[in-house]
């Protein structure tokens, strides 16, 4: 599997470094004109592309090989968590180990391959990936190893229910601004219309306002989530 991860990344970075681009010459990691972008538009024509876009897709076709590795590093992080033969103390020190070997391999790499969500390049995937490696060995050595669970309870809420709440909060926004409100003389979606009453003329600063939404929207599905986990709602697929 570690082979594996390792063609998907580096045969990534080969295609979008140093595959010429047809009708656009030389390879390069411009917006609409590198070889993923040409891809998509090749084969999934502008009725299927990110309609924001409309000549690229943030989930191509040729993006999806990287995302493949995202999903290994996952699985073997995962596979050897699971292993009881394994002491806890030597899980924390590979998982720490192994993620800021990743963190700081995704951070040499940006200075070629920079990191980039839309491209899900092979620097972001090492990055990404040796985070949450990090990440997974702390909270594996708080919660599991010395029982400090007090602060997972949110967690746990929204865990359960992941699914569920990832859906509705993209179903939701769609829904709400089919509905036509009047706002300082032009017709806004209900959701913009709350996002502009509530918080974008109230906060000076547009940064502010923006996080303050984010994180109304986020105790308001937690709320949800809260009376659905009291009453052991849990929507699986």
């Amino acid at each position: 599997m570690f082979q594996t991860i390792v063609v998907l990344l580096f045969g990534y970075w080969a295609l979008m470094n140093f595959v010429p681009v047809p009708g656009f010459g030389p390879a390069n990691l411009e917006k609409g004109t590198d070889l993923g972008a040409w891809l998509d538009r090749t084969i999934l024509t502008e009725a299927h592309l990110w309609k924001a876009a409309k000549t690229w897709d943030p989930e191509g076709i040729l993006s999806t090989l990287p995302a493949i590795g995202t999903c290994l590093i996952g699985v073997l992080v995962g596979t050897y968590l699971k292993k009881k033969t394994i002491e806890p103390a030597t899980k924390i020190a590979w998982l720490f180990s192994a993620g800021t070997l990743m963190f700081m391999g995704g951070l040499l790499w940006d200075l070629q391959f920079p990191i980039n969500k839309a491209l899900w390049t092979s620097s972001y995937v090492l990055y990404t990936g040796g985070l949450a490696t990090v990440i997974l060995a702390l909270s594996y050595w708080l919660i599991d190893v010395n029982q400090y669970n007090r602060f997972t309870k949110p967690f746990v809420v929204y865990g359960v229910n992941a699914i569920t709440v990832f859906f509705l909060s993209g179903l939701m926004p769609r829904l709400l601004n089919m509905i036509k409100i009047d706002f300082e003389g032009e017709k806004v979606g209900a959701l913009s219309y709350v996002n502009k009453a509530l918080f974008a003329n109230n906060f000076a600063n547009p940064l502010n306002a923006s996080l303050a939404y984010a994180v109304a929207f986020v105790l308001f599905w937690y709320v949800i989530l809260w009376v659905m986990y009291k009453r052991n709602i849990i929507i699986k697929v």
